[in-house]
């Protein structure tokens, strides 16, 4: 894959799991995104999605 690398704990599919107590990615993975997700927080994701809380106040501007 070809783009730029990505953090997941920057992504909007990146959140915590009460049930887990731990961060996990919400996309449902294959098995191959599922290895390069598990061995490092940064590669090139075809999901990643900025978390932007703001989002939403700047359009009511």
């Amino acid at each position: 894959m070809a783009g730029k690398q990505t953090s997941c704990e920057t992504c909007v599919h990146y959140a915590y799991d009460d049930e887990w107590d731990c961060y996990c990615c919400e996309v449902n993975l294959d098995e191959d995104e599922m290895y390069r997700f598990l061995s490092g927080s940064c590669y090139d994701c075809p999901y990643y999605q900025l978390y932007d809380e703001y989002k939403i106040v700047r359009k009511q501007n």
